[in-house]
């Protein structure tokens, strides 16, 4: 079982490293996106929320604090959907299906985020192959 969560958990990580470095090394062509949808601040949020999924992902990862790494992710994912994915606001029809699936998307990985949580927070230590137990304890 520790091997099939490993595996799991890199799978699980890959998207967020690889937005993770789009938001720290693009800040600027990400951050005018992220004005267009209001975002207040959206350099400073760009690059807030880089170092908030690399934290989070590199935390799951490694399986270092891995509860509070998924927590992190949730963190970042749940007001995503609502601020930069808002599909009720489009009256295209395409534009709404895209928005609509990437709403749905980052919701979909909150849920799993949250279901890491509870996952790394109950088993503790129980759990192999990570750096070190869970920051909270869940029962």
């Amino acid at each position: 079982m520790d091997v099939l969560v490993l595996i799991g958990r890199v799978l699980f990580v890959l998207l967020f490293l690889n937005s993770a470095v789009g938001h720290l090394t693009q800040t600027r062509a990400l951050a005018g996106y992220a004005q267009s949808k209001g975002v207040p601040a959206p350099v400073a949020a760009t690059a807030g929320s880089g170092v908030l999924i690399l934290v989070g992902a590199v935390s799951v990862l490694l399986g270092v604090w891995a509860d509070l790494g998924a927590l992190l992710l949730a963190v970042f994912l749940f007001p995503t959907a609502l601020l930069m994915h808002p599909f009720w606001k489009e009256s295209d029809p395409q534009a709404r299906q895209t928005e609509s699936v990437n709403f749905l998307k980052a919701i979909s990985l909150g849920g799993a985020a949250l279901m890491l949580l509870a996952f790394f927070s109950y088993a503790g230590h129980d759990l192999g192959l990570t750096l070190t137990g869970p920051l909270f304890h869940i029962r």
